[in-house]
Order: C-alpha cells, then structure tokens, then sequence
C-alpha cells in the first residue's frame, strides 16, 4: 500500500488526466437516455474584466478544462465561448428527478472605459438565465462599470439576475480575511455591487485542481437565483452595451 504523503501527490500530480476522466463521463451523461427524464434547461453569462478568472469559473461551471482553449495571447480569453454540459438527476422537482443543462457563455474581456462607444460581445444568448459578475479577490481594481455593462445587456432587472463572483479567495485566507470582512474593506464599488445582485457575493478558491468539485456550490447557486426567479430570463440587449 502506498503511503498517504505518495497517494496525495500522485492525485495533485494527475489531477488533470482524473479531471479529464470525470468531465469524459459527463460528456457520455449529456448523450439522450431514453426515459423522458425532465430537464431545465439554464443560460449563464460571463462578465468580467481581462484576467479575471472568466474562463476558470466556466470551467467550474461545467465541470471540466474546456473554456480558455481558443484564447489570445498569452492564454486569455478575447473571443465569445460557449459551452454546455448536462448534469443527470441534478434536484427533484415536482416530484420528479430533473436534469439541469448549463449553457455557459463567456464574454470577451469589458472594454476599457476610456473606449467610449466599444461593444464586449459580438454574439450574446437570446436570454440569460444567470449573470455571473466576475472580479479577482486579490486584484479588485479601480470600477470597470460591470454594473453599467450588466444593466445595458440585462435591462432594469438585470440585478435580481446576477452573482458577483470572486475569484482567487485563496487571498483570503492569506491575508486572515472572512467573506465579510473582506467586503467591509473592498472599494465601494464592489461592496455596494455585491448588495446591489439578487444572487449575492460567493468566492471561489482557484486553487483546486477539480473544477467539477470546485463548481457544486457554484452549481447550485446559479440553480437556487434562477428559482427564485421562477427560471424567468432575461432578454439580452447587445446593441445597449456601450460605455
């Protein structure tokens, strides 16, 4: 039998190629089954600055390593993704085991907001279900207007629709921060941001190798906001986006 201390490494070693294996499975799992198993269907978007960690909770999202292969330089993002997986017996509802599918896109990077006029997405979903605002934890940064850009696509309601999401919350536990504490002491655009959306602030440790692991509570708050709005959607409004 190996030694724990071995085991540890060999997992943290190989946790892409087991990752790969879990997100290999979940892609025989989007196949069609016969039964006539109750799905809900769920449409997420993406918003946040360059670098901000978009493609990893994507990844999160769906539980695999697939968002950020077509990027720019330098690996980053600059194009719109898409992507879906469908998680089997997700929740009961009504009764009945329903599967959830998330369809995540990912935007490109906001535009800067000296760029009057610029657009950040070329193609956007018809609806959007979820907003998932993005910020790095440990990189706030001056205010890239995420609220304004998030309204333009969303409209007026777009705010009881939306998560601000935080990326890198190692930095919390480096700096002996909570959550809260963290917020109190975050710049007021950020802290009045994460009181202005319906779904809240959450944080996501991107340490972890396993984005299917990385991603249930992440999973199951975009589930918990989209049923508090009866699973309405927003109708995007690209043409609106403009700073």
């Amino acid at each position: 039998m190996r030694p724990a201390n071995e085991t540890k490494e060999i997992v943290k070693h190989h946790g892409g190629f087991y990752d790969n294996l879990l997100s290999n499975f979940l892609h025989q799992a989007d196949r069609p089954i016969s039964g006539g198993s109750e799905v809900l269907s769920l449409d997420v978007l993406l918003l946040g600055d360059r670098q901000s960690g978009r493609s990893s909770v994507g990844n999160a999202l769906i539980g695999g390593e697939e968002f950020g292969s077509q990027g720019g330089v330098s690996g980053i993002s600059v194009a719109t993704e898409h992507r879906s997986r469908t998680f089997r017996s997700f929740f009961r509802r009504k009764g009945a085991e329903t599967d959830l599918r998330l369809v995540v896109t990912d935007s490109p990077p906001l535009p800067h907001p000296s760029q009057s006029g610029a657009t950040a997405c070329t193609w956007l979903p018809e609806s959007v279900h979820v907003m998932l605002l993005v910020v790095r934890a440990d990189l706030p940064g001056e205010d890239s207007h995420l609220a304004h850009c998030a309204q333009s696509l969303g409209g007026p309601d777009w705010a009881q629709h939306a998560v601000l999401l935080l990326t890198h919350a190692d930095h919390l536990k480096r700096a002996e921060l909570t959550p809260a504490s963290f917020l109190s002491q975050a710049p007021h655009w950020l802290s009045s941001l994460a009181e202005m959306v319906g779904g809240g602030a959450m944080f996501m440790d991107n340490s972890s190798d396993w984005p299917l692991i990385r991603g249930v509570p992440l999973r199951d708050r975009v589930l918990s906001l989209s049923a508090r709005n009866q699973h309405s959607a927003l109708r995007t409004r690209p043409d609106k986006l403009t700073l």
